[in-house]
């Protein structure tokens, strides 16, 4: 079967993408899980240098779900490395790339070590212009939502605003993704076909592409797919367009 092809590429301003399949892609080579995972981190940093040099305005990739401590003591402990992994390994080409580098997610559950790599990342990047690259977590939709709504309660409790002069921007306000432009372009590799709790609100008029490719396997080749797909895409946002 052969795909139509797009005349030019539409570069999508904000992706996001479900990091699946790091555990099946291991297993498949006679690897762990854990090493698995130390590819699927290693690819962080090589397509977030892609799409900046594509011309990508923000990146958002699910790195760690709300429902990932249910996961084994062991995997669960390995991945809580992952702040301090890489801090060390990717904060230079990060650094060189002008790339700013953004935490979304709960921070209640987190070591204090993790908290403060997270804020001194965060901090030594804010000032930069080049991509945003905006790394979920400890991240869920239902947490996000709820804390937006919890914070909006707190301002109509003090009289700051009234019930009925709540709107949808307002909530958009008080999300983790408040200063990001709007989602276009959600993957998930792996073949999984949901959302699993991510960006359930920013992926409202978002488009979806689904591949089979673990994300450890998936590169330049496999985004430009996403991305030629996402060309062909007549997005109306509800409307009607001729």
């Amino acid at each position: 079967m052969f795909l139509k092809k797009p005349k030019t590429i539409t570069i999508p301003k904000h992706l996001a993408i479900i990091l699946d399949g790091n555990g099946r892609w291991a297993q498949a080579r006679g690897l762990t899980r854990t090493q698995g995972h130390q590819v699927g981190i290693e690819n962080i940093r090589k397509v977030a240098l892609l799409c900046h040099s594509m011309g990508v305005q923000a990146l958002s990739v699910y790195a760690f779900s709300t429902e990932n401590w249910n996961r084994p003591k062991s995997e669960v402990d390995y991945l809580m490395t992952l702040p301090s992994e890489f801090d060390k390994k990717f904060s230079k080409d990060f650094e060189n790339n002008d790339i700013k580098v953004m935490f979304s997610g709960r921070k209640s559950k987190l070591s204090k070590e993790n908290l403060e790599i997270l804020e001194r990342i965060t901090s030594q990047s804010k000032d930069r212009t080049g991509l945003i690259l905006n790394i979920c977590f400890d991240y869920g939709s239902y947490t996000e939502i709820t804390e937006a709504v919890q914070a909006i309660a707190e301002d109509v409790k003090k009289g700051l605003t009234e019930p009925k002069d709540i709107t949808q921007e307002m909530i958009a306000s008080h999300l983790y993704t408040k200063d990001l432009p709007p989602l276009d372009l959600l993957i998930r590799t792996s073949g999984e076909i949901r959302l699993s709790n991510f960006l359930l609100w920013q992926a409202a008029y978002a488009e979806f592409y689904f591949t089979k490719v673990h994300w450890p396997a998936f590169g330049k080749t496999e985004l430009m797919k996403a991305f030629e797909s996402y060309s062909l895409r007549n997005r109306r946002f509800g409307a009607i367009k001729g």
